[in-house]
């Protein structure tokens, strides 16, 4: 069996007992973790897809250490002007043992979509008070509908003075 998994922005193809190194994790050396993001399942040809994730499947992982990748020079150059300039970096990085892939517990509610209540048609205001609350884009709507020539290249105190 094996599970396709998003750990820390990546995403790795990873089987029981396998060791990965991903980028660095929160957590001490020994402490479980549980990634939920799991892309695709195969266990033993059962192919199951998410989409985007698989509800109720979590990868259960150790940390094993926490070390430092290999260096990585950075070498740059401008010919005939003297210039060099070199860097190194070396990434943080974690080992990390897969325990278990299979079901992670409680699945995870789905987000609640907000009921919108029918818009209501916006009444036209006549105070200014009420018209400096409206976008330059809502009054150049209304002047359209009143009418007034050259709203489009008039500012918002313009627009106002215009529909009052």
């Amino acid at each position: 069996m094996y599970a396709i998994v998003e750990i820390a922005g990546h995403q790795y193809k990873v089987r029981q007992d396998q060791q990965i190194y991903v980028n660095r994790v929160e957590g001490n050396e020994g402490d479980a973790l549980s990634f939920d993001k799991v892309l695709l399942t195969d266990n033993d040809g059962a192919i199951e897809v998410g989409a985007p994730v698989i509800e109720g499947i979590e990868v259960g992982g150790k940390i094993v250490s926490h070390l430092k990748a290999d260096k990585v020079i950075v070498f740059k150059k401008k010919r005939r002007k003297g210039y060099r300039k070199k860097n190194g970096h070396r990434q943080a990085i974690s080992l990390i043992e897969i325990t278990s892939i299979g079901k992670g517990g409680a699945k995870k509610a789905a987000p609640k979509k907000k009921e919108e209540a029918p818009a209501a048609p916006k009444a036209e205001a006549k105070s200014n008070d009420d018209l400096s609350s409206h976008t330059v884009a809502e009054l150049r709507e209304m002047a359209k509908d009143k009418g007034v020539t050259g709203y489009s290249s008039m500012k918002k105190d313009e627009l106002i003075a215009a529909l009052s």
